[in-house]
Order: structure tokens, then C-alpha cells, then sequence
């Protein structure tokens, strides 16, 4: 006799087969849920912390999301975030520029008034306290074929040698022969002209200065095709025969970004910034550099008709808030790492970000501001794949090794690497040699110096800008001692063209910022700027007894001098750190530095004394940090380290 299954069997079967089914068409999105969930839940995990760290994302109000381009930490505790138009034609027309003003322990947030469009600015930290930001932009780029009007370089004479001639925007050029008519589109200050000899004698040689000009209408009959003479419109008698202008061909060529001269200090305690002097020269893309004396050295950056400024450097001296030419002229390309190095030389890493000719400025060497000689580190691998390289002064600064991380090609090339690159600046001859591999072929990676003297870094993308969905979720840490690296936590978003991260004084650290230029795969649909903000808690962060200062109050400490605090248990305080705070942008922060301080333990806590060298040491604020002998740092207090006595005002006057 067959047996017959009862109606319940057959109605528990007909749904098992239902399920079946339904799990056989939904199988993938069934099972990647799963692996999302069970992956939330690893990394949650206790042990998973402690050995790997974890992210989490900042609650940033609406009001308060920007495209942040530009992050400095103060030493305020607080975090600068400035997007100016971010990267955003239409807030740049509409001169919306942003700043904001983060405080990480309360996650505070405040609107900043921002003056110009510190889009694309330079900045670093200044003796006193206050962030120097110079530079920005002056106006968008254009491409080949968004080109309306004819345009390009006017560059305006004046031979008088009486008095200097200003030119508001606006002003009209007639050339003498086309007949064709332009208009500056900023305002233009031409010094008086140089006179030189007596008598019989006297020279005049006529001063210029330039300024971007556009034709009055739209259309190819406002083309020109050879250099010309200009009348300047307005001008009569002694005046129009002094001033000129002269042009090459102004054309429907693209137009590059152009910077602007002005300078800001922002002032970290009355939350604002302050106009000092403008530059000598327009920069966009520029990187500053603080000196061992307290000045600042500029260099590079499109200037105010989108060309890369021709080797004109110049310092800034906070005590006169004025700019000054180097005597010598040496050329970078845009966004160089330079970083000062011992004897006051500057370090070029071969590092960069952007705009220059890929067969000049691009070598790595050791730059002598004296006497203007560069004598060139060789060995670097993969030496044109350096734009969009990560640049670092590995801890303890002492040692003086830097490490090259990552980079891509010139300009939109495809091409990337996964190399890592050292260099021994100590050494007789010092040479390049490769490091340990990333973890992928990166541009734009983003690495952290933290207080336990291993570094961070995070993120990146394989092609440029993200194309082709080429983002990298991926971080590690190296340790310098044993030339090491290890896979930590992964971020949670891509980062790429205008990310950057910085050390927090909790020894977190925080990820910002990433301009994709797609938003998929195939390249056909716009990217959107990534405002969300992350933070890094690495493993030490997840480590019970953490060292604690008792003493918290801000210090001056100077150059060789001696400092005690009272620290908990302070026999298991191993070592300690000056590390200074960040200034990133654009895959650059040069200001980044931990310095190893001798130690001696007192009865209720330690004794630190800072290194006499000031190019070791160059002055401003900085977190203080003792690391315990399992490697678990303290939070920071904060130090300032004057400028040194040899570097005073009154000591450089004489």
C-alpha cells in the first residue's frame, strides 16, 4: 500500500520549496547581508579593537557640512576645516566660502566668516599660535571648448619713474594694430619704473605686472594671432605714452585656475582670521613651509593668469606680517613636499600635487636657501609616479627618515604604485631604497604620524581621482623599527583628490574630505564631494590604564630647556614625544613631525627636555606625549616653543 502524506506534510513541503526557491533567486543579496552583519559584528568585537582599531563617523549638523579641502589642528584643540568654494563653480560665482570651526572632544561647530576663496590655499603653523593660510583662488578653470571668449596674459608696462599706476578691473586695452579691444577682469598695481645713473646717464627700465584679460564679446572674430601693443583706455598726455599694455595671442585655449596674493593669519583664539601683507606673487597650489627661525617660506602654485610661478619664492615674516623674494629664483611644481631638515636645508621629497611641466622640478634633493645649491638624493623607484605621493618625516624626527607612499602619474595618467620609498638623511650619501609594499597601488594616500611611533595610513584610489570606482578601503600601520606594516581596520568610505586625516590630541585620528570625478563604475555619472568626517581610534586607543598627566595647563618650554609633570605611575613611562600639530591638504602636510625628548622619572612623574636644535625643533605649539612601556600613549598636553634667542627679531635686524 503506497503511503500518502498528510495535507500538513504537503503543505510544510510546497513552503519549504517556496523558501527554496525565493533563497535560490535572492541568494547573493541574502548571503551579502549576512556578510555585512556578520562583519558589523566582528568588528565590534573587543579583541578585534585591540588589535585592529576602529572607525567611526562624526555627527557633523547639516548647517555645518562642507567640502573640506584644507584641516589644521590648533592648539586650541580644535580643528580648522576650510572648504572656500570647495570645488564648486556655482558657490564661487555666488562667493560662498566656507570655514569651520570644529572642536572634536565637545563636537562643537561653528560658522567661521571666511574673506576670500581659500580654495586650494597653502597653509602651516606659525610660532605664536596662529595658522598662516596665503593663497586661494581667483578664478575657475575653464576647458577647451567652455571657452567663450577669447582670452590670456596682458602684461602692463609703466615707464614713469615717479610714481606707480593702478589699474581697476574693468580697464579696456586697444591693440594698436588689431584694433581689438580686451578687458581686465581684476584690478592691476604697476610700480613706478627703476631710474638708474645721473646726468646724461639715467636709465628708465620700464616695470610690468600682468593681469588676465577677456575679449568684450563672444566669438572667433575676438581672436588674435600676434603680439601687439595695447593703449590703455582713460589714460591722456604723459600717462598713456608711460603706460602700455603688450599681449601675445589671446585665444580660446583652456584656461587653467589662477591664484590671488592675499594672506591670512586665522587666529585660533578670537576664532577669526586677520589680513596681514599679500604675497609677492599669486599662488594657487602653493605649499608653505615654517622655517627654524619662525618665518615662512612659499613656493609654487599657478599664479594670476593659471601659469606655475616661474621660480619666484618668497618668505613671510610674522614679525612685520610682510612677504619678501627669495634673492634666487628655483622652480617646483605645484603642492611640493618640502620639509625642513637639518642646518635649516629644506628636504624635497619628489613629492607633489598637480600642475607643472613632468620633466622639471620633480627630482627629489636637499635645497640650501643660503646659497640656493640643491644637491639631489638619487635612488627613488618609480620616480614618475610621484605626483599625488604621500611624503613623511618618520618618527622620531631625529633619525631623519623620510618615507615616499604611493603616487601616480602626471597629470590624469592611469598609471599608480604600491611602493613605499626611505631615505636616510643622515648617511654620508643618502639614497633612496624601497620600503615595505601598501597594501594597493594608490594615489592620494593619507598617512598619520601616531604618539607610539608607528604610522597610519589609510585610503587612496588606483587611478586618478577614483575613476573607474578605483577607491581603496584599505589602512595599515608601519613601524619604523622593524620596517614593518600591518592591515588594521578598514575605513568606511573611499577617499581620494581633497582627503587628508590628522592626529587628534586623544590620539584618535580624523579622515576627511574625497572628490570623486565619477560616481560609478563606468564613468558616466558625476561624483559628489564625501563631507562625512571619520575617526580612527587605533588599538592603543582600546588599552585599560592609559598614562594621564596631572599637570595640563599649557607650557612654554624653550629650546634645551627642562620641564616636569606629574604623571600617573610614572615608572611605566618609557618614553616621550613632541609631536606637532597637523597642517593636510592635498596629499600634503609637511608640519607633521614626533621628536623624541629625553626622559628622566621623578618620584610623582617625569622630566622632559626638549632638543636645543631648532631646525630639529622649529618653533610653535605642540602636543606633549608619554608612551607607557607596553606602547600606550597619554592624551597630549600642550607646549610652546619659542622662537630661538639666535632668531629674534632684533637678532636678524643686525
Amino acid at each position: 500500500m503506497r503511503l500518502r502524506p498528510s495535507r500538513r506534510t504537503r503543505r510544510t513541503a510546497l513552503g519549504a520549496a517556496s523558501l527554496m526557491a525565493l533563497a535560490g533567486m535572492n541568494g547573493p543579496a541574502l548571503w551579502g547581508y549576512a556578510a555585512h552583519q556578520y562583519h558589523d559584528y566582528k568588528i565590534n568585537q573587543p579583541a578585534y579593537k585591540a588589535r585592529n582599531g576602529h572607525w567611526d563617523v562624526v555627527d557633523v549638523p547639516r548647517e555645518y557640512r562642507i567640502n573640506t579641502i584644507h584641516a589644521a589642528l590648533l592648539h586650541t584643540g580644535k580643528v580648522l576645516l576650510v572648504a572656500g568654494s570647495g570645488n564648486n563653480a556655482a558657490n564661487f560665482k555666488a562667493k560662498t566660502f566656507r570655514t569651520v570651526l570644529w572642536d572634536p572632544r565637545r563636537n562643537t561647530f561653528k560658522n567661521i566668516p571666511t574673506p576670500k576663496d581659500l580654495f586650494c590655499a597653502g597653509h602651516t603653523q606659525l610660532a605664536d599660535g596662529k595658522l598662516l593660510v596665503a593663497g586661494g583662488t581667483q578664478r575657475y578653470e575653464k576647458l577647451e571648448g567652455d571657452v567663450t571668449k577669447a582670452g590670456g596674459l596682458m602684461v602692463v608696462h609703466n615707464e614713469n619713474p615717479d610714481k606707480p599706476m593702478t589699474f581697476p578691473a574693468g580697464t579696456r586695452f586697444t591693440g594698436k594694430d588689431n584694433h581689438k579691444t580686451f578687458e581686465s577682469k581684476d584690478a592691476v598695481l604697476v610700480p613706478r619704473a627703476r631710474k638708474t645713473g645721473d646726468g646724461d646717464q639715467v636709465k628708465v627700465t620700464a616695470s610690468t605686472a600682468r593681469v588676465y584679460v577677456e575679449a568684450l564679446g563672444k566669438g572667433a572674430e575676438y581672436e588674435t594671432g600676434t603680439t601687439d601693443n595695447y593703449r590703455i583706455e582713460g589714460l591722456t598726455g604723459e600717462d598713456a605714452r608711460n603706460a602700455y599694455g603688450i599681449a601675445n595671442k589671446l585665444s580660446f585655449d583652456k584656461k587653467d585656475f589662477q591664484g590671488i596674493k592675499d594672506a591670512f593669519e586665522f587666529d585660533p583664539v578670537a576664532e577669526r582670521y586677520i589680513t596681514v601683507d599679500p604675497m609677492q606673487e599669486a599662488r594657487w597650489y602653493p605649499t608653505l613651509t615654517t622655517l627654524q627661525d619662525g618665518r615662512v617660506l612659499s613656493v609654487s602654485g599657478l599664479d594670476e593668469i593659471g601659469q606655475v610661478v616661474p621660480g619666484k619664492n618668497e618668505v613671510y615674516d610674522p614679525a612685520s606680517r610682510t612677504w619678501r623674494y627669495l634673492p634666487t629664483e628655483r622652480f617646483f611644481p605645484t603642492y611640493p613636499a618640502l620639509f625642513l631638515a637639518d642646518r635649516g636645508r629644506i628636504f624635497y621629497t619628489g613629492s607633489n600635487a598637480g600642475y607643472g611641466p613632468a620633466d622639471k622640478g620633480r627630482t627629489p634633493g636637499l635645497w640650501d636657501l643660503e646659497t640656493n645649491d640643491f644637491t639631489e638624493v638619487p635612488g627613488m623607484s618609480d620616480p614618475d609616479l610621484l605626483e599625488t605621493s604621500m611624503s613623511v618625516l618618520l618618527p622620531p624626527a631625529q633619525e631623519q627618515r623620510y618615507m615616499v607612499l604611493g603616487g601616480g602619474g602626471v597629470g590624469e595618467n592611469r598609471r599608480s604604485t604600491a611602493k613605499t620609498r626611505i631615505v636616510d638623511l643622515r648617511e654620508e650619501n643618502p639614497r633612496f631604497h624601497d620600503g615595505p609594499q601598501l597594501y594597493a597601488k594608490v594615489r592620494y594616500p593619507s598617512s598619520v604620524i601616531l604618539p607610539d611611533d608607528t604610522v597610519l595610513t589609510t585610503n587612496g584610489s588606483g587611478d586618478y581621482r577614483g575613476r573607474s570606482d578605483s577607491n581603496v578601503l584599505k589602512a595599515e600601520l608601519y613601524d619604523p623599527a622593524t620596517d614593518t606594516t600591518r592591515a588594521v581596520a578598514d575605513p568606511l568610505v573611499g577617499r581620494n583628490y581633497h582627503s587628508g586625516a590628522l592626529l587628534l590630541p586623544d590620539g584618535r585620528v580624523m579622515t576627511f574630505g574625497s572628490d570623486s570625478l565619477f560616481g560609478d563604475k563606468a564613468n558616466s555619472k558625476p561624483g559628489t564631494f564625501q563631507q562625512q568626517i571619520d575617526l580612527y581610534t587605533p588599538p592603543y586607543g582600546f588599552r585599560d590604564d592609559r598614562p594621564e598627566f596631572k599637570d595640563t595647563e599649557p607650557r612654554t618650554v624653550k629650546l634645551g630647556e627642562q620641564s616636569t609633570y606629574r604623571t600617573s605611575d610614572p615608572r611605566r613611562i618609557a618614553r616621550a614625544r613632541l609631536i606637532r600639530p597637523g597642517s593636510f591638504t592635498h596629499v600634503t602636510n609637511n608640519e607633521q613631525r614626533s621628536i623624541a625628548l629625553d626622559l628622566a622619572r621623578t618620584d610623582g612623574g617625569v622630566t622632559v627636555t626638549v632638543p636645543k636644535d631648532p631646525s630639529l625643533v622649529p618653533p610653535g605649539w605642540y602636543m606633549l606625549e608619554v608612551v607607557d612601556d607596553e606602547g600606550t600613549p597619554s592624551e597630549a598636553v600642550w607646549v610652546k616653543v619659542p622662537v630661538a634667542e639666535e632668531f629674534a627679531p632684533e637678532s636678524r635686524d643686525e
